[in-house]
């Protein structure tokens, strides 16, 4: 039996044998990598469409038909099988796929062989021409596949740092650079284990040319840590708490803890997040170490988010109500408060309504019980509407997507804009994050608030541009023990803006609660 191999990651190469077939048709080559992605028999419209959109049926056909009989030329009679409606690739040769070989060892937490597998980006430098939605389909599985590499690569940093390997965290974290080359933190990882294994002249060219890209690109210097890591006489920047992992069946989740006191708060926030990352965004920094100083921090990356492992479905509020659970259970945590921030709020108050013994109080930050209007909910947008603005969202994906209307007081600012953009970029894959979104538009929790025991404080911001007040106000009005405050300013995200009187409204909240 002939052995085919296919490779997608970097330019896509087909080898019979392990002895490469030369294909000059771009179309044919698109055909196969389609195929055997596909995992099975693909409807001959589908792939009409999608190699010739603009041309007439009885045209496609004929086109088809030469398109597949030259192909069996170049590869075998036996290799494409089709019918009046399918094609695939025959079910009778061995067929191994690099991209398959990787995101099965992503899976297996084999994050080090999954690295190797990535030998670059999707198709790279591949397009069949005149074949928007074949170029549109690459570029959402380009993406995703992109964003477990960086996970991937992300793990392989931190396991290789903590056991004292520098040299290869810090080949690792190169290929980071790479991926992400304005990410100031990828530029520490790299320059910090580079120092570390003794190489202090090339960890000073890095640092010059990180210097240099930020310049260029944003107009702005490296961070007081970056160039402490340089500075001999400079005081060591304290580190992010270290990241966890807890198993939920197949799914790891990354959560960390921070600080101490008489009560744990867990903060899940919106749709995005990345726990480590967060720490990068020094207004953010300065929250999060507030709200430890109330008590025990606990920061969560649902599932399909950050560096949790990704999922083929679309998380739902159960799903993420789930690993809430699981990571208190990780943490070790009797009774908590739950801080639910923007579309991370339906998941608490799920976890809230299903465990009144475990959760000590509820905090909801600019959040909403329904994801799209209704005619009995107005205080969202139309799905028609949702759609749209997610349209627009996935097509910013890579840079500071939707800062003006999440973060206006920050708009301006380079380096919250360059911030935002890798959060983005390191969080998800502008395919994953249009199917959680997706999952989000469609939730609706209003029939969990009556069950809701535990104190709850309902904070909103009068004129944020995320989620209308409406939706705060119906939230403390339809939950028993709420109390509402209502805020000045349009900033959605809680550290943005006056943090001050969010941090008071929480602070008092918390040392009220019997524990």
């Amino acid at each position: 039996m002939a052995l085919f191999s296919v490779r997608t990651l970097g330019y896509p190469e087909i080898r019979r044998d392990d002895r490469p077939c030369p294909l000059p048709l771009r179309k044919g080559l698109a055909l196969l990598v389609y195929l055997v992605e596909a995992k099975g028999p693909v409807g001959r419209d589908v792939v009409a469409t999608m190699l010739w959109p603009d041309s007439s049926e009885d045209v496609v056909r004929a086109r088809l038909r030469r398109l597949m009989f030259r192909l069996r030329l170049t590869l075998g009679d036996n290799v494409l099988t089709s019918d009046r409606s399918t094609v695939r690739w025959s079910s009778t040769i061995d067929l191994q796929l690099d991209s398959h070989l990787f995101e099965q060892a992503c899976d297996s937490g084999e994050f080090e062989r999954a690295c190797r597998h990535y030998s670059g980006d999707f198709l790279e430098g591949f397009s069949p021409g005149d074949c928007p939605q074949f170029d549109e389909w690459a570029f959402f599985r380009r993406e995703a596949l992109r964003g477990r590499a960086i996970q991937a690569l992300e793990r392989v940093v931190h396991d290789r740092h903590a056991a004292g390997d520098y040299a290869a965290a810090a080949t690792h974290a190169g290929r980071l650079v790479q991926l992400d080359p304005l990410s100031e933190v990828y530029g520490r990882h790299l320059i910090r284990n580079l120092l570390l294994s003794g190489d202090r002249a090339t960890a000073e060219r890095h640092f010059a040319a990180l210097t240099q890209r930020l310049r260029d690109a944003l107009d702005v210097a490296p961070e007081t840590e970056t160039r402490a890591l340089l500075d001999a006489a400079a005081l060591p920047v304290e580190d992010p708490p270290p990241t966890r992992y807890v198993c939920d069946g197949s799914v790891h989740l990354a959560f960390q803890t921070y600080g101490a006191g008489p009560i744990d708060v867990l903060v899940l926030p919106g749709f995005v997040s990345h726990v480590e990352r967060i720490w990068e965004e020094p207004r953010c920094r300065e929250f999060l170490s507030s709200l430890a100083g109330m008590g025990r921090l606990i920061l969560l990356d649902r599932r399909g988010i950050g560096l949790s492992d990704r999922v083929g479905f679309n998380p739902s509020v159960d799903a993420t109500a789930q690993d809430i659970g699981t990571v208190l259970d990780a943490a070790g945590t009797r009774r908590v408060v739950l801080f639910g921030a923007s579309e991370g709020g339906p998941a608490c108050i799920k976890f809230a309504a299903d465990h009144p013994g475990r959760v000590a109080g509820l905090i909801l930050f600019g959040s909403l019980a329904k994801g799209s209007a209704t005619p009995d909910y107005p205080h969202a947008l139309q799905a028609s509407q949702y759609d749209a603005w997610l349209q627009h969202l996935v097509a910013d994906w890579g840079g500071p997507a939707g800062i003006e209307t999440f973060a206006p007081s920050l708009s301006g600012d380079p380096q919250s804009r360059a911030w935002w953009a890798g959060l983005l970029r390191a969080a998800s894959s502008p395919g994953a994050i249009k199917g959680v979104l997706e999952a989000l538009r469609d939730m609706d929790v209003r029939d969990l608030l009556g069950r809701i025991s535990a104190p709850t404080l309902v904070l909103h911001r009068h004129d944020d541009r995320a989620v209308r007040i409406g939706a705060g106000r119906h939230l403390a009005s339809h939950i028993a023990r709420a109390r509402y405050v209502e805020l000045d300013g349009a900033d959605h995200w809680a550290f943005a803006g006056d943090q001050r009187a969010v941090l008071s409204s929480i602070k008092q909240f918390v040392s009220g609660l019997a524990v």
